[in-house]
């Protein structure tokens, strides 16, 4: 029979598989793997009452060790980043295909405490929120993620405290991640297209494809000029004004090619929707520090940044990323980490490597199938009805 209705065989072996049990006491793996079950329970939210459901301790033993616990997340991060490098570069190399760095922040919100709160959430400030077109309150993730072939993982969310730039962030992730095996991408919006990151990634064998500021500076004809100011200059009617389908989307595409304030020679491409050219708010830019490329391939490789966005919303919807309501920094940032490994099982741990949303459903049914069994051996080794519905809860 199994351990308790508190045991989950199917990720408990999925940690033995990283080599967890041979750095963590039993009582550390233990509260990890109540944590993950939770994860997969109906009802899930991300906040400790849930990681009780499905743990023998009382909530506050919980709490206690997300927030003061003495365990080394560090060790875990690191044998986490590993993985994860180890198994899409290992994608790479079996398809000969690129590896897609993709970076991108997204706000946890919370709602502004009182000036007198007694013990407010820790490092949640106002930060400005793209989605919501104005300051949102709440903590600012930076996420990354390492993908091949279609295949995506987390590899690191770093929490933005203001104690050091976005920019140098993203910067030490460039200088921490090895060379890809092949020449590869870094993915990102117009925050991350900063000369000193591309300049990291490049040393790493990373090329920059990223959305482009229109106030950037672009030397047309040896001109000094704005990529907005390039863009007046446009007609519709011009034989370098090229008509792309993205998608079942039709857009108008110049393409520059030369000198970039900081960055050296790069691709630009001004880019409107068919139907709104020479719109200024529908103007889009786009750098590539890859000049072999067309305008076509480096459209297609910057749409590969979008599985960012599917991780932020699937984190959200079923990783309690919006509404945990640990309170000090350290906690939050271990819940990070315990949901990141979450992510990386769903991805991986079915056998094969596949979706988050495969994954979620698979280890959603396989625990559900082990609680159904253990209650099955409760009755037929004639445990008392009420001890067992005491323990289901």
């Amino acid at each position: 029979m199994g351990n308790s209705i508190y045991h989950s065989s199917v990720i408990y072996n999925r940690l033995i598989r990283l080599n967890l049990g041979q750095i963590f006491s039993s009582t550390v793996m233990n509260h990890i793997l109540s944590i993950l079950i939770s994860v997969f329970l109906r009802g899930y939210r991300g906040k400790t009452v849930d990681f009780a459901c499905a743990s023998p301790c009382h909530r506050t033993t919980i709490a206690h060790f997300l927030n003061h616990g003495k365990w080394e997340d560090a060790k875990l991060e690191m044998i986490l980043k590993e993985a994860v490098v180890r198994t899409i570069y290992g994608e790479s190399l079996r398809s000969g295909k690129p590896v897609f760095c993709i970076v991108d922040d997204t706000i946890s919100s919370k709602t502004k405490p009182s000036s007198r709160a007694l013990h407010p959430i820790e490092d949640a400030y106002f930060h400005q929120s793209h989605l919501k077109r104005r300051q949102d309150y709440g903590h600012q993730a930076v996420s990354i993620m390492l993908s091949c072939n279609g295949f995506v993982l987390n590899y690191a969310v770093i929490m933005y405290d203001k104690s050091k730039s976005k920019i140098k962030i993203v910067q030490e992730i460039a200088q921490e991640l090895p060379a890809p095996p092949f020449p590869s991408f870094f993915l990102c919006d117009s925050w991350y297209t900063s000369a000193d990151i591309i300049q990291a990634f490049i040393k790493k064998g990373f090329f920059t494809v990223g959305a482009l500021k229109t106030n950037r500076i672009l030397y047309p004809a040896g001109y000094k000029m704005q990529v907005s100011e390039l863009a007046s200059y446009m007609k519709e009617s011009m034989p370098s004004i090229h008509t792309v389908t993205v998608g079942k989307r039709k857009y108008k595409v110049y393409r520059y090619e030369g000198p970039v304030n900081g960055v050296g020679k790069a691709v630009v491409l001004l880019s409107y929707p068919e139907n709104a050219f020479g719109e200024p708010s529908a103007l889009r830019a786009f750098l590539c520090t890859n000049c072999t490329l067309s305008i076509e391939e480096i459209l297609a490789i910057y749409i590969e940044r979008w599985s960012i966005e599917v991780f932020f919303r699937e984190s959200k919807q079923k990783l309690g990323f919006d509404q945990y309501q640990i309170r000090s920094s350290q906690g939050i940032k271990r819940f990070w980490l315990l949901m990141s490994l979450a992510h990386f099982l769903c991805c991986t741990g079915t056998g094969k490597n596949g979706s988050f949303k495969e994954g979620y459903a698979f280890f959603q049914r396989e625990i559900l199938i082990e609680k159904i069994t253990y209650i099955y051996q409760c009755g037929a080794a004639q445990f008392p009805l009420n001890d067992v519905l005491a323990l289901v809860g």
